[in-house]
């Protein structure tokens, strides 16, 4: 059994397996993202996708701004108060989450990536 402490943010052994097998099967909308995001892609800002904090997986995450960010499917049209009560509960440890539709990311990247750096941009104005 692996100690909890040397977990992410206090994630699970199953969520963390749970978040390596959803990082070897992402979805079109989430491997597009991904592929913008990764090796600092974006203004050199580290990602990364699939991460693992208590007992929620982002889908990607920045820890230097402590930004989440959300690829939302069909399933999610049918769970609004359980991504609302998530969501709730990661902001109150500080982090700042967007969501994006699937079609959203597929058929307007740039638009997506703009509004990830306008939140960056958005919780760098936010520092005392």
């Amino acid at each position: 059994m692996t100690d909890s402490s040397s977990r992410v943010r206090g994630a699970s052994e199953w969520v963390g397996s749970a978040a390596k097998r959803l990082r070897k099967n992402q979805t079109p909308a989430e491997a597009k993202l991904w592929q913008e995001l990764r090796a600092g892609r974006l203004d050199g800002l580290k990602f990364r996708r699939q991460h693992p904090v208590g007992r929620f997986i982002l889908d990607f995450y920045c820890a230097e701004y402590k930004l989440v960010i959300e690829v939302d499917g069909k399933i999610h049209d049918d769970q609004v108060d359980y991504d609302a009560a998530r969501t709730a509960n990661l902001e109150l440890y500080g982090y700042k989450v967007i969501r994006f539709k699937n079609d959203v990311v597929i058929n307007q990247t740039e638009t997506v990536l703009t509004e990830i750096l306008r939140a960056i941009a958005d919780s760098i104005d936010q520092i005392p």
